[in-house]
């Protein structure tokens, strides 16, 4: 009796430390849900926004590239910063940070404090993204880090597709305050489970912070984006929007500058010698905007001019998280698989469907776009774990902490230009129906108004015996801009499959690679060198 109670009480607490081995892993991924959840839970409510604070189209891409921007310029110090005082600490602080921001982002009373509230949950996000992989890294390894991954990317591609549908259904039943106010009790809760069972980690110490290489990649970056929003709005020849691009140039040449001569710079320059390390950057760099950068504006053409509510149209891309989570699940079941497989052919996959949705015309639905979004939710499902495995894999493991940051930031800034991007190509072939028309007296205005969510609006200022004509020109107006602009995520995702599959050559067995040289199980460190 003794030895069978034994055994039992064996048995369970077995059980129990095979369940508490998972805690790390899901207080991340809380964390990671949330802040990518919000980079695009935001588009299925940009309408509702726009009624509510009276926005333009500029407006609705800061409040979403505010956001992206933060966290991408951030996330290559934040990074390397962690590897020196604490990645468990800095995940910490971004988790209240993005908590608190949330709030504010909830009361914001315009869309000033809005566009600012956005930033600083940006900042917070950074926090907590850029340490997430080094800190899988430094609790799993061997089976257990593949399995970390799988659910870790899985959980990326998810938050991202679902986005939309968790905001259509908040701002429909709720309020379009409510898609911020959701972050609360999440988040309240990863910061109670990261307590309790992340421990404490470090890299590389003794070093200078990198902070001249922080602000000039921040300014670079912010510059171009702000530079190609003000493009559409104001046009390319004026001197403000000049000004931008020749700031966003400068700022990025003082940036390679600084990194080649900081002794422990936020982004070692000297990795793109690495074919492999560059292909993946570049991909990482592409995904993003191929993938969902172009859910802005098909949720503006769904919401605004076909007259859906929130809900319908955040169903209609309901099936790119399906078959996102669907692929990730399946390629953590049966892989690893060699990187340059599953990144190249989801990038293929993305380039695909997003040409598979730019066949729109003035007749079109929403159930026009299933097909392609399906498709390329397969290619998000693979490309996800595998891209930060594998650039795992393309360097010293020391550098864990900083090239987890390097493949977030080009992730969340290639979703940030793409937004940019696709605003000027969108608002541009707007623009450019409406003058074949001969009947708007001022088609770059329209154009500024229709793009901005107000299209329901701008039919209904017309004559009655003319709405049905103009609700027409509409309509093949959106169709065209949206082709336009799936055509080129289109070519953006063809191209970063091909980069993928001529230069990564990381071999299947690097992505469950051990944990960090310099680490012990108590997450002490045992030395602080630097990377070679």
């Amino acid at each position: 009796m003794g030895g069978r109670r034994g055994r039992l009480f064996g048995a369970v607490g077995g059980g129990g430390l095979r369940m508490r081995k998972w805690w790390p892993l899901a207080a991340i991924c809380m964390g990671t849900f949330m802040l990518l959840l919000d980079v695009t839970i935001v588009t299925v409510a940009l309408p509702a926004m726009a009624a509510d604070l009276g926005t333009t189209l500029s407006d609705l891409e800061w409040v979403v590239d505010t956001y992206a921007l933060a966290l991408a310029a951030l996330l290559l110090g934040v990074g390397s910063r962690a590897d020196r005082i604490g990645r468990r600490k800095v995940y910490l602080v971004g988790l209240i940070v993005f908590t608190a921001a949330s709030v504010v982002c909830a009361l914001a009373p315009n869309a000033g404090v809005l566009i600012g509230a956005r930033a600083v949950q940006g900042v917070g996000a950074a926090g907590m993204f850029g340490t997430t992989i080094a800190l899988l890294g430094m609790h799993y390894s061997g089976r257990d880090r593949g399995v970390a991954f799988a659910v870790w990317g899985a959980t990326n591609s998810v938050a991202a597709a679902a986005g939309p549908v968790v905001g259509g259904i908040l701002t429909q039943y709720l309020d379009w305050r409510w898609i911020f106010f959701v972050n609360l009790p999440v988040c309240l809760a990863a910061v109670v489970m990261t307590l309790r069972s992340v421990r404490e980690a470090k890299g590389r110490g003794g070093r200078r912070p990198d902070v001249l290489g922080t602000v000039t990649f921040t300014v670079a970056s912010g510059a171009l984006t702000f530079g190609l929003i003000r493009a559409h709005s104001e046009g390319w020849a004026t001197p403000f929007t000049l000004g931008l691009f020749i700031t966003a140039a400068v700022a990025l040449a003082l940036f390679l500058v600084v990194e080649t001569r900081h002794e422990d710079p936020v982004l070692d320059l000297s990795l793109f010698r690495r074919p492999s390390f560059t292909g993946i950057m570049l991909s990482a760099l592409f995904l993003q905007g191929a993938a969902f950068a172009y859910l802005l504006y098909e949720s503006l053409w769904m919401q605004s001019v076909l007259g859906y509510e929130p809900v319908e149209a955040g169903l209609y891309i309901l099936p790119m998280c399906a078959s996102a989570f669907l692929a990730s699940a399946l390629a953590g079941r049966f892989g690893p698989w060699p990187p340059r497989s599953t990144i190249g052919g989801g990038l293929a996959l993305i380039a695909l469907g997003a040409g598979m949705q730019a066949t729109l015309d003035a007749g079109s639905s929403g159930s026009s776009l299933v097909a392609g979004l399906v498709v390329a939710g397969l290619g998000v499902g693979l490309v996800t774990p595998s891209l930060s495995a594998a650039a795992l894999a393309t360097v010293p493991p020391e550098r864990g902490g900083m090239v987890g940051g390097a493949v977030n930031t080009f992730r969340q800034l290639g979703f940030a230009l793409g937004i940019a991007l696709f605003g000027v190509i969108f608002q541009s072939r707007i623009e450019g129906v409406l003058k074949t028309d001969g009947g708007i007296p001022d088609p770059h205005e329209a154009a500024v108004v229709l793009s901005g969510g107000h299209a329901r609006s701008f039919v209904a200022g017309w004559p009655e015996d003319e709405r049905v004509e103009m609700a027409h020109l509409v309509r093949e107006a959106f169709a065209s801009g949206l082709n336009a602009v799936l055509v080129v995520a289109a070519a953006l995702g063809a191209a970063a499959s091909l980069i993928v599959i001529a230069t990564v050559r990381v071999p299947t067995a690097g992505v469950g690679r051990q944990p960090e040289a310099g680490t012990v199980p108590g997450g002490q460190e045992t030395r602080a060198d630097a990377a070679p």
